[in-house]
């Protein structure tokens, strides 16, 4: 037993060290998509569709694709590192880039999962959607603002 808890601390770690500020949203990402999965088959009792094997395979590969935007979100990092290294800009970015995306993407399951629960039957706390759609919105207000900028 102890050697295999020593084993995951240790793949942990590592996959913590290599991933480092995207690391927290990674596992964040994984959580919710989860969560949403499991919530998403919950709710479609109660939903007029019904769920069925095409519905199933579709919100995998939907989970799929996620991980696919963080990835290429991380190319990009890893370009623009490349890029200002061959110039000789001495600067070196953290994964920024996919993290906003993974960031993005948690604040978007956080909603699909309040919205599963809502159609099971759970009484939410009237603050709870404001505040995660408020945090949707300042991310992509901030990436907008970031993006339109003129030097």
């Amino acid at each position: 037993m102890d050697k295999t808890k020593a084993t995951l601390i240790i793949i942990i770690s590592a996959i913590m060290d290599f991933l480092g500020i995207l690391a927290i949203p990674v596992f964040l990402m994984v959580g919710c998509n989860i969560i949403d999965y499991i919530t998403g088959l919950m709710a479609s009792k109660y939903r007029e569709e019904q769920i069925s094997s095409y519905k199933g395979i579709r919100g995998i590969t939907k989970k799929v694709c996620m991980w696919l935007l963080v990835l290429v979100g991380s190319f990009i990092d890893i370009i623009i590192n490349y890029t200002a290294e061959y110039m000789g800009i001495g600067f070196k970015i953290p994964f920024i880039v996919a993290t906003f995306v993974a960031v993005w993407i948690v604040v978007n399951e956080i909603i699909s999962i309040l919205e599963n629960m809502i159609d099971i039957g759970v009484a939410l706390p009237p603050f709870l959607m404001p505040i995660v759609r408020m945090i949707k919105k300042e991310i992509e207000t901030v990436t907008e603002n970031d993006g339109n900028k003129t030097e």
